[in-house]
């Protein structure tokens, strides 16, 4: 990369507080310890400041719309409301984004910022499991995953509430920047260094209740991960058939063991 990659975050009134400080944390910090250069963040603000956001926050920006022209990626953390309309300006900003190839990126509700601006007509996209209902009944044309934690469609991204953002923000830094950097920004956020946007949104049944019997399983996969660890093994440690041990750790975690 023979310069740094702009990336511009949208802030509004009404501002997510946490999805806005989630892409600042993984875009917007200084990191002198990785060894390439690393986004050259803005946060552009949709109207004249000052701009509430959630917890009685107060935010000056120095930035307006016309950032977004500047952009390498645009990324919109959240929307102030699902149903709240999107002023014309924004709309047009974000079709002109498209229109010469930057790459779009949403977290949560700011799904629908970019459903209205039609960038994800035709497209696979998600949302938090809380808002799918309303992002298929408005906009049709979507092809709405509402099982997933974030969707890459290459140009466009997407992904579902709160921290599943934070995963398609090392997704994203994986891509720029390949794994190693990816992890390194994982480790400093305490997080784990991957976790597949197919996985998901949440389980019916927290790990806990599957008893003491999985949970010690868990805990002994997790370290013996260098080790080959077949099905027949596990099922063999936990004291079940392969099948029922199958079925037992789907309704667990969400995913089959292998």
């Amino acid at each position: 990369m023979t310069r740094k990659h702009r990336l511009a975050a949208v802030a509004y009134d009404g501002l997510c507080t946490f999805e806005f400080g989630l892409v600042v944390e993984c875009f917007g910090l200084p990191r002198p310890e990785i060894s390439v250069p690393w986004y050259d963040f803005r946060a552009c603000s949709v109207e004249p400041g000052p701009l509430r956001a959630t917890g009685g926050l107060s935010l000056h920006l120095n930035y307006d719309l016309d950032a977004l022209q500047w952009a390498d990626t645009v990324v919109v953390p959240g929307w102030r409301d699902a149903d709240a309309p999107v002023p014309p300006r924004l709309r047009d900003a974000i079709c002109d984004a498209y229109a010469r190839g930057a790459r779009l990126v949403s977290i949560c509700s700011g799904v629908f910022v970019l459903a209205a601006a039609g960038v994800l007509d035709e497209r696979r996209a998600t949302t938090h499991w809380r808002y799918v209902d309303r992002l298929k009944a408005r906009f049709p044309k979507v092809s709405v995953e509402q099982d997933m934690l974030y969707v890459d469609e290459g140009q466009v991204l997407t992904s579902a509430g709160s921290a599943a953002g934070l995963d398609l923000c090392i997704h994203i830094v994986r891509r720029d920047f390949g794994s190693e950097i990816a992890n390194n920004v994982a480790r400093r956020l305490v997080l784990p260094t991957h976790r597949d946007g197919g996985q998901a949104q949440y389980i019916p049944r927290p790990v806990a209740e599957e008893g003491q019997r999985m949970r010690l399983l868990l805990d002994w996969m997790r370290a013996h991960l260098h080790e080959k660890q077949t099905v027949t093994l596990l099922a063999n440690r936990a004291c079940q058939s392969e099948r029922t041990f199958v079925r037992h750790f789907k309704e667990a975690t969400g995913l089959p063991p292998h």
